[in-house]
């Protein structure tokens, strides 16, 4: 099947109409005497534009257009140059047609110059700042670790986060064997833990390295559970292609992977299989064409014989391995304790030479005091632990996870174990279940700080996605928490030493229909766990067993599958305050059995990743309890419209909705303006929406309001001003909104305004914006500042600040 490759005939289309119009008016400009002024100013336009439109078509395969405003732009150019022609035509003394055409000529050459100037401006910022709609699409991972949506992402790959002490020599010896001309599939192993992935990523940064490959450099986690479909689909997507048809199985996917290799040739490609397990080692094969310059690097923990080449990693040497402990316990001058070298001997001998045990146990021990070092040391029975296997690893990391008496710590890094493998874990889902269970602070400071600790003890990696999240506080959106696979396994590990019925954390991950021995065995099988997840891959056909989990608080569900049926036992948890339901295949899913939220009555917090919602309120009985609905990466569709219902009915005590990537939401429902107590509003990235109800002035008791990189918002309604407890707007990265409302100041308890990346809004602010008394903070770019400086000089306290543009992909949802 042939590529799409509908991005690259747009621009070609619309460079070919940019220059039949552009060669039509110089020669027209040269007889019309009657409009020669106002054509060779559009001819000036033309002229200095000629340069972008050739880059256009130049670079329209990668480049995506805005397609609704390059056609309409394609129309007008197209009846430019009809009515250009006209021109010729017009007499002298017919001043109504000359009038008439002036007019339409003065029009073109403003559409024409708005489009290039601005809308292509605007897509440059979209391209670098956020997600593009296609690239929402991608089922994540850009970086080392998998995201929300799929088995683990793929792409340009960053540097890596970790120390990278004694992986000089190993990253020369493996690119000198990578780029032999005879290896063409290539085994780095060693034991988890070693560095593996880590040293992959070294190499994808290394010059010689992307010098070669550009950006051929395909990277991909197989994990423990491979699907070969979703692994074809994301490298299409990472290359902004797609496959013209659904596929359906491994011959398929092979079979168009064959033909994307064959498209982005002639460059050599190199794809890495990272993390395959043991059981997966044929799945290399798969992959291997003979397609010239085409190599292909595995990582496993697993030395697997039947490959021809093969590189082994070593653990540290004792030096290596002394300086990465030193640095991860922070043992330097100046520290409270710093132990005898013996005693640092003795622990870093036990670690074995393996990075992830050095790193974790030594900051675990940092800023420890001498007799916690000496409990620490007689625990580990005198150095006698040598880490030869994951099972050892796991042993001695266990007996590192001193939390003392910060319980609420531990539980936090054991909840990690509740999401699958290798995926991304969105901070906002963690800050709603911490809520609950915890009952740490709703706007999730709290929660934060307690993920930052676990980063700090190297158990967790948090990625704050964007430099400038700290311009609107408890905005953490688009942060996410990445763990190692033996960290992850620690953590389940932790969670499941006493017997099921016992458990406060139940996690459960089930292949095909599977289900535990323990489900099946009793019909009606207790559990008293307060938080239960339950995994299900693409094969499992929602058979649900039976349960009674009254006392579950948190309920996370993951799955793969396009259609998910939520099980029957749910409306029987009577104290379940959040629900997670998360869809980690590669296409929306539709999920049954919704109404059955409705006998909750101590249900809090919904969240809702890639699923196609028909309707949020199909109960009869309101959600009395409900405070907060997510929807991420959503088909909303009419979910807040086809109601049995009205929404403020069903949803009356409702504080906040948070919408992000749902891309097919163009109007705000005017359903949504009829609930009174909702505080907190937040729709970001929802590229399409393009009008606001006037109704949104009803929600008087709103104090937050979002609109985030809603790129085809064009403006606030003037109902806006009827907000008067609003505290923080957000309307940053809004490229269409030209103008703030005419009585803004009426916002009389605004704080914070983060105006950043609003490139139309050119004009003078309004005049009301000088009665914004409580305003303090204003975000936006140097263009913007300059029309804050008059404002300044009625409200003092106000400081503005120029926000930085940082090109920082880590946020993308892919």
């Amino acid at each position: 099947m042939p590529l799409d490759v509908a991005g690259a005939a747009l621009g070609a289309a619309f460079g070919e109409g940019f220059a039949v119009l552009h060669d039509t008016v110089k020669d027209v400009a040269s007889k019309a005497r009657m409009f020669k002024p106002i054509l060779k100013r559009l001819e000036s336009t033309l002229n200095s534009l000629v340069p972008t439109v050739n880059e256009i078509r130049r670079l329209s395969e990668q480049l995506e257009l805005p397609e609704r405003e390059t056609k309409r732009l394609m129309e007008k150019m197209e009846e430019g140059e009809k009515l250009v022609s006209k021109c010729l035509k017009i007499r002298w003394w017919n001043y109504v047609f000359k009038v008439q055409y002036s007019s339409k000529l003065e029009e073109l050459d403003k559409e024409i110059f708005r489009f290039c100037q601005l809308d292509l401006q605007a897509l440059c910022t979209r391209n670098g700042l956020r997600t593009l709609e296609t690239v929402i699409s991608i089922n994540k991972k850009v970086d080392s670790f998998r995201g929300v949506e799929t088995p683990r992402g793929l792409g340009g790959v960053s540097g890596p986060q970790d120390l990278t002490v004694g992986l000089d020599m190993p990253i020369k010896e493996l690119k000198t064997l990578l780029l032999k001309e005879e290896v063409k599939l290539l085994l780095l192993t060693a034991p988890g833990g070693c560095g593996k992935t880590t040293l992959v990523k070294m190499l994808c940064q290394d010059k010689e390295i992307k010098g070669i490959f550009e950006d051929n450099i395909l990277f991909v986690n197989v994990s423990k559970t491979p699907n070969v479909k979703v692994i074809v689909q994301n490298l299409f997507n990472y290359k902004d292609m797609q496959p013209k048809f659904q596929i359906q199985s491994e011959e398929e996917a092979i079979d168009q992977l064959s033909q994307l290799l064959n498209h982005i040739k002639p460059n050599p490609i190199l794809l890495i299989l990272d993390d395959v397990w043991l059981g997966s080692e044929s799945l290399p094969e798969k992959f291997k064409f003979d397609i010239p310059d085409y190599k292909i690097l595995v990582t496993s923990r697993t030395a697997f014989p039947r490959f021809e080449f093969t590189y082994h990693l070593e653990p540290l040497n004792d030096e290596d391995a002394m300086t990465l402990f030193r640095q991860s316990a922070s043992l330097k001058e100046g520290s409270t304790y710093i132990p005898p070298e013996e005693d640092i001997k003795k622990i870093v001998k036990g670690c074995g030479g393996l990075p992830l045990a050095l790193k974790v146990i030594g900051s675990s021990l940092c800023g420890r005091s001498e007799e916690e070092w000496h409990y620490r040391l007689t625990k580990w029975s005198g150095g006698q632990f040598f880490c030869s296997s994951d099972t050892e690893l796991l042993g001695q990391l266990q007996k590192s996870l001193e939390f003392q008496d910060d319980k609420v710590i531990k539980d936090c890094f054991m909840d990690l174990g509740s999401f699958p493998e290798d995926q991304r874990i969105h901070a906002a889902a963690l800050i709603d279940m911490w809520a609950e269970l915890y009952e740490l602070d709703e706007d999730g400071i709290l929660a934060i700080a307690n993920l930052q600790e676990l980063t700090t003890r190297n158990l967790a990696n948090l990625v704050m996605a964007r430099k400038d999240v700290s311009e609107v506080k408890s905005y953490y959106n688009e942060d996410f928490v990445t763990q190692h696979d033996i960290l992850r396994e620690l953590a389940m590990h932790e969670s499941s030493q006493e017997p099921i019925e016992q458990r406060a954390r139940l996690i459960m991950n089930i292949s095909e229909n599977k289900l535990p021995k323990w489900w099946t065995e009793q019909k009606q099988q207790l559990i008293n766990a307060r938080l239960l997840s339950i995994s299900t891959d693409e094969l499992f056909s929602s058979s649900w067993c039976n349960i009674q989990a009254s006392k579950v608080e948190v309920l996370v569900l993951n799955f793969q599958t396009k259609n998910y049926t939520l099980p029957k036992f749910v409306e029987k948890m009577d104290e379940l305050k959040v629900l997670i339901v998360a869809n980690y295949g590669f296409f929306h899913a539709k999920i049954s059995n919704f109404q059955l939220l409705g006998s909750l009555l101590s249900l809090k917090r919904i969240r809702l990743e890639k699923v196609s919602i028909s309707s949020l309120c199909k109960t009869h009985v309101p959600l009395k309890s409900l405070k907060k609905i997510s929807l991420f990466m959503c088909n909303i569709g009419k979910a807040f419209e086809n109601c049995t219902i009205q929404v403020s009915n069903a949803l009356p005590n409702l504080t906040e909705i948070s919408i992000d990537y749902c891309i097919d939401l163009v109007e705000l429902p005017v359903g949504l303006c009829d609930i009174f107590h909702l505080r907190k509003l937040s729709i970001t990235n929802c590229h399409k929406l393009a009008a606001l109800p006037e109704g949104i002035g009803k929600l008087v008791n709103l104090e937050v309001l979002r609109f985030r990189s809603c790129t085809d918002l064009s403006e606030l309604p003037e109902s806006i001003k009827g907000l008067s407890k609003l505290r923080i707007l957000d309307i940053s990265d809004c490229l269409s909104i030209s103008k703030l409302p005419k009585h803004i100041g009426e916002l009389c308890n605004l704080k914070v305004l983060n105006m950043k990346g609003c490139l139309s809004l050119r004009n003078p602010l309004p005049e009301s914006t000088i009665d914004l008394e409580q305003l303090m903070l204003v975000v936006c770019d140097k263009e913007r500042a300059k029309l804050w400086e008059p404002i300044k000089e009625f409200l003092t306290k106000l400081k503005v600040e120029v926000g930085e543009i940082d090109i920082n992909l880590n946020w993308l949802p892919i």
